[in-house]
């Protein structure tokens, strides 16, 4: 279902002259309104009737995490603080959070553009959404509770912190949607599963973001729960989830571009990449009125296709994330992104997507190490069941990523399965 189809389904060089007018008023709000994009444009000699539109988009500064933080907690705010009704907040690099501030009609949108996200994977107003994101100052929670009642759904707010509670209520309300992180999708799986309930569900969709995912993952959510799960991407500095999210036909995740202005960009230098070229997506808020930001540095690797797509929508699709820039690693001259590693482990038969890397150093040599949960029966079978799996992932590895690996089977349970964000990483080698 195509919840706005006379902005979903616009023709490209509408949604262009869009962009360009929006472009354009946006400039020339921020260059009024908040002295330190003032301060960015002059330094690189711009003013505001400088941008035409949206071809003129690469003579803007870029904005980074390093602006925020430069500019916390309300420096970046283009309205008055009695303007704004709320505040959500990301952890940062440096201790300070991200902030993000909204006014009234920035909330609607966000809502708008939620909505839009739902819909397309089929929720309707006949549909009880269970949210299993957090609440608070974490914009999972409140932003897909209020994108499910702006689209009519029946909204069960769960939260995170008790999967009991969370699976009693799916199986009492018949819950037919979940918003969530993947890695807790799978971690509800495998409870309903425990406890022989997955009879006893009645699931259709799941949307699930916060965190980098494969199409390996999404094929095991899918398989154990027997649902059509999708993908949604957003970011707190943004908006929150709803900046984009992926149709029935799985082919990207399409951008709401009459609000956010999507580039690719080449991450070491900054230049402008073609449609279909791997680089570092970069986000400008078109219609966000309490913190807008101009030409923002996501971190996240992805391509860009702007054909239309099979289900009729005309928006831009950024695909599924490569990894990003501040999680690439490193490892002996190899560029290696988790996401490599969890979609190698998923073809490979008994494995689990709950898996751990550790990144070390030894005598002057990087070191891999990859824990992986692998289902029970190797551990009941004789140690050459075991010994097989473990040169099977070994090679597999080798070749989905080009490295070596120390490979640790480890019993089901026994790695941290997060209700939240999972981390997969941790670096040793106090590179910097």
């Amino acid at each position: 279902m195509i919840w706005n189809k006379p902005k979903e389904c616009m023709s490209r060089d509408e949604i262009e002259n869009l962009q360009s007018a929006r472009l354009v008023k946006q400039v020339s709000r921020v260059y009024h309104n908040v002295p330190y994009y003032r301060e960015k444009m002059q330094e690189v000699g711009i003013e505001p009737g400088d941008i035409k539109g949206i071809e003129d988009i690469s003579k803007l500064p870029f904005t980074t995490y390093e602006d925020l933080n430069k500019t916390y907690p309300f420096g970046l705010a283009a309205v008055p603080k009695s303007e704004l009704v709320r505040v959500h907040a990301s952890s940062g690099t440096t201790g300070k959070p991200k902030v993000a501030a909204y006014t009234r009609r920035d909330i609607d949108i966000w809502a708008e553009c939620v909505a839009r996200c739902l819909s397309m994977i089929g929720i309707t107003r006949d549909d009880v959404l269970q949210v299993g994101y957090g609440y608070g100052l974490f914009t999972g929670g409140l932003g897909a509770h209020y994108g499910a009642e702006k689209l009519g759904a029946l909204v069960v707010p769960m939260s995170t912190g008790n999967t009991q509670k969370l699976v009693t209520m799916m199986i009492d309300l018949q819950a037919t949607a979940i918003a969530c992180t993947p890695s807790y999708l799978l971690h509800v799986g495998e409870t309903l599963e425990k406890e022989n309930l997955l009879d006893k569900i009645n699931l259709k969709y799941a949307i699930c973001g916060a965190e980098p995912w494969t199409n390996e993952m999404r094929d095991q959510i899918e398989k154990k729960l027997n649902i059509k799960a999708h993908d949604i991407y957003g970011l707190t500095e943004i908006c929150g989830p709803g900046v984009a999210a992926d149709c029935e036909h799985h082919k990207g995740l399409h951008i709401w571009e009459d609000h956010f202005l999507p580039e690719i960009i080449d991450p070491a230098t900054g230049n402008p990449l073609n449609s279909g070229e791997c680089g570092e997506l970069v986000i400008t808020t078109l219609t966000k009125e309490g913190m807008p930001l101009i030409r923002y540095r996501t971190k996240d690797l992805t391509t860009i296709e702007k054909d239309t797509c099979e289900c009729g929508r005309t928006m831009a699709r950024i695909q599924r994330f490569k990894g990003r820039t501040d999680d690439m690693l490193i490892i002996r001259g190899v560029n290696v992104f988790p996401s490599q590693v969890e979609a190698a482990l998923l073809t490979i038969d008994g494995t689990t997507p709950h898996y751990f890397m550790v990144v070390d150093r030894v005598d002057n040599e990087d070191t891999l190490e990859v824990q992986v949960e692998v289902e029970e029966r190797f551990f009941s079978d004789e140690m050459s069941a075991l010994e097989a799996l473990s040169a099977k992932i070994k090679q597999t590895l080798r070749t989905a990523i080009g490295l070596n690996a120390k490979i640790k089977l480890v019993e089901p349970n026994t790695l941290v399965h997060s209700e939240g964000k999972t981390k997969h990483v941790v670096d040793n080698r106090k590179l910097y």
